[in-house]
């Protein structure tokens, strides 16, 4: 078979020219935008993943966000416990406080008003007590209450021991001018100038006795001078008949509230 050069070169020719038109024309084109798609896709997905950065970022910030307000929350709540037990322990011993104040006053009242009953009581016995005495030395001894007191003092004042009639003159030498008498009683003259000399003899002195009524001191008789005092009356005697008498009202109490 002869070959035709001619067709074979001609051929060759046309299939180059139709690459280098396909190529100039058709794969350029083509190639050229499936670049720029591949540059499009290749910028939307960096585009998406900068997008997905800065919401990543964002929850990221909202989610500390979050933490931080929790934080703040469980903050505020602790506060506001520790402030209500605060107050609650305030309350409470503000309340303890009004009832201590209460039961001290409580206590306080019943203390005056036994101390009232007794005072009461005790004028009560100073009474029954001066009649009986009054009544017994008329009785016996044809004598007042009033002189048989004196005597009794002037007594005392001689049967001092030598370390009360030591501390009786300093007292006296450091402020000579005040001798108080008192009495509960209006002491007669003759009274008032025994009792004078016995305590003259006592300081070896002249001396000027003040003499004032002062019912207070329970039908006895009182010397004082620049802090130091020497007395005699009744009162020990009802202070222990006192002690005796409130001692049996509290036993005679204490059977009535078991009954209770």
């Amino acid at each position: 078979m002869k070959i035709n050069w001619f067709t074979v070169i001609a051929q060759v020719i046309n299939f180059l020219v139709l690459v280098w038109l396909l190529k100039k024309f058709l794969y350029k084109p083509i190639l050229s935008a499936i670049d720029e798609r591949e540059k499009k896709i290749t910028d939307k997905l960096k585009d998406a993943d900068a997008q997905k950065a800065t919401a990543q970022k964002d929850q990221d910030e909202f989610k500390k966000q979050q933490e931080d307000f929790d934080q703040q929350k469980k903050a505020l709540m602790d506060k506001a416990v520790a402030d209500a037990n605060t107050q609650k322990q305030q309350l409470m011993d503000a309340a303890k406080t009004a009832a201590d104040g209460l039961r001290t006053n409580m206590e306080k009242a019943a203390k005056e008003k036994q101390e009232n009953d007794n005072k009461a009581m005790s004028g009560k016995i100073q009474q029954q007590v001066f009649a009986i005495t009054r009544k017994a030395l008329a009785d016996i001894a044809s004598i007042s209450l009033e002189e048989q007191s004196a005597n009794t003092f002037n007594k005392h004042l001689k049967e001092l021991k030598e370390e009360e009639k030591k501390k009786f003159i300093d007292a006296f030498k450091s402020n000579s001018n005040s001798i108080l008498v008192q009495s509960a009683f209006d002491l007669p003259a003759k009274q008032q100038g025994e009792i004078n000399d016995a305590v003259n003899v006592l300081l070896s002195a002249d001396t000027h006795l003040q003499f004032k009524t002062s019912p207070e001191i329970i039908s006895g008789i009182e010397l004082s001078t620049n802090g130091y005092k020497v007395s005699w009356s009744f009162s020990e005697y009802l202070n222990s008949l006192e002690k005796n008498i409130s001692e049996t009202m509290k036993e005679n109490a204490q059977p009535e509230q078991e009954k209770k």
